[in-house]
């Protein structure tokens, strides 16, 4: 066991190299005790929360979703969240760490709107399933995926219960959410590693994350990150209207880019703590913000994320990493992806 994005969950189950390969390779299944769901009810929830977060909730379908952020005036990350519509509510979702932060957040910015905040953490209970063998496994439980998009859901029967089986949010990369009751996790959990799933600890779904270039808020996204900065364009619209902290999001734009870029490095050496600074011609160029060791071909290649100024990367590619070479990469890592 370990703590995990606010929580105490499975670290591993003894063999993380053989849990990342299931994610890679074949299908992978967790627990998801470190995310939370936050109801919105009242007549105003849409546009309320429409106006809060930097991607558009007002033209979501009913069963969809959207990744987001929450902004402060000033512009900067205050946290990410997946806001899903769910007919006479909407469902947010979001790290357990972050939850005290979000609903003080929400609760500071209802003032005269009808919206009630409802709190879901003993309502949902949720398991992930993830790799490229997910769908055949969803499949042997009588669940047909085919034609979900990202973020949506669609309720589906398990031991004559209704549970919701959700898309994720890469859509590079197969994976799901099922959420139930909280007495219907144990009895998931059986069936799906009946039907060909390997239990996966967070330490393998942390290399499987960084190999894919997907940042985590308070390790890759903080307080003083700009969202332009992350280079997560599925979080930002640009035809929505206002919101908190648009402002700074749309001067950025209409002035060009940001100063640093998120993207990732490959490091010839061992691995860094994160928050080690980058060098570029012997200058401070960035920092270190995620690190991990991925399987390649009989050894491991060290790779890291993090920030970088684009200037330093503009000609030449290569840098110093706590004294080992190094040389920024475009995410995912693609040839490290191996199926």
């Amino acid at each position: 066991m370990g703590e995990y994005a606010g929580a105490q969950t499975p670290a591993d189950f003894g063999d993380v190299r053989t849990e990342y390969a299931a994610l890679r390779k074949g299908c992978g299944v967790y627990l998801l005790n470190w995310r939370t769901k936050i109801g919105l009810r009242g007549q105003d929830r849409v546009r309320w929360l429409n106006g809060m977060i930097t991607n558009n909730v007002r033209d979501l379908a009913i069963g969809h979703g959207a990744y987001s952020f929450l902004l402060n005036p000033q512009g900067r990350i205050l946290g990410d969240l997946s806001a899903y519509n769910d007919g006479e509510s909407l469902i947010v979702d979001t790290d357990l760490s972050q939850r005290e932060k979000v609903v003080s957040t929400f609760d500071h910015f209802i003032i005269m709107d009808d919206v009630e905040i409802v709190d879901l953490q003993d309502v949902y209970s949720a398991i992930g399933v993830s790799g490229p063998r997910s769908g055949e496994v969803l499949q042997k439980l009588g669940w047909n995926t085919d034609g979900l998009a990202t973020l949506q859901f669609v309720t589906v029967d398990f031991q004559g219960a209704p549970v919701r089986l959700v898309r994720g949010g890469d859509p590079l990369h197969e994976g799901y959410e099922i959420w139930s009751s909280p007495e219907m996790e144990g009895p998931l959990w059986h069936a799906l590693t009946a039907a060909g799933a390997n239990p996966v600890g967070s330490a393998a779904l942390e290399m499987d994350r960084i190999a894919r270039g997907i940042p985590r808020y308070g390790q890759d996204l903080r307080e003083r990150d700009l969202p332009q900065e992350t280079e997560q364009q599925r979080a930002l619209n640009f035809n929505k209207g206002c919101y908190v902290g648009q402002e700074i999001v749309e001067r950025i734009r209409s002035r060009g880019n940001v100063h640093r870029t998120f993207t990732g490095f490959r490091i010839n050496g061992p691995l860094p703590a994160p928050g080690t600074k980058i060098e570029a011609a012997g200058k401070e160029a960035g920092e270190v913000t995620s690190v991990t060791a991925l399987p390649a071909g009989e050894g491991e290649q060290v790779v890291a994320l993090g920030y970088i100024r684009r200037e330093a990367i503009a000609t030449r590619r290569d840098v110093l990493i706590a004294g080992s070479p190094a040389t920024a990469c475009d995410l995912p890592f693609s040839d490290l992806l191996v199926g």
